[in-house]
């Protein structure tokens, strides 16, 4: 049987949470945010944890890029995507605090599923070459 991948997507546009919600939910159990803060309780608070997290950079409350290092830090091997409209150089930003990808809005959705496919693989592959302790 296969792995039921569970995202979380944070981002405190309506449209973009509605249409990433509707365009995920097809192939994975989504979740969704409408600010970091809110993100951050529903990652702590979600039984089964998540798999991949998927946020916007800019928001009220905390910053995705608050947001990512507070993730990277409990749970380094979640894979984090960091989507953005705003900022001259927000990559620097979100790579410094260790998003494994940054797009610009508007995303475009294959784009997004594909890296979404590409880090969900990773990680799966990591967490089999993993030993059991």
């Amino acid at each position: 049987m296969d792995k039921e991948y569970r995202l979380l997507i944070i981002d405190d546009s309506a449209e973009t949470v509605a249409g990433l919600y509707h365009f995920f939910s097809q192939k994975y159990k989504v979740f969704t945010a409408p600010d970091g803060m809110e993100g951050l309780k529903l990652f702590e608070t979600e039984t089964g944890n998540f798999d991949l997290v998927i946020t916007d950079l800019v928001m009220p409350y905390i910053s995705g890029v608050g947001v990512i290092s507070i993730i990277k830090k409990k749970y380094p091997g979640i894979p984090v995507i960091a989507i953005t409209g705003w900022g001259e150089h927000p990559e620097a930003l979100a790579t410094e605090a260790r998003a494994d990808v940054v797009l610009e809005k508007p995303v475009e959705l294959p784009v997004l599923d594909q890296q979404v496919s590409e880090l969900l693989a990773k990680s799966q592959a990591r967490l089999l070459a993993t030993p059991m302790k």
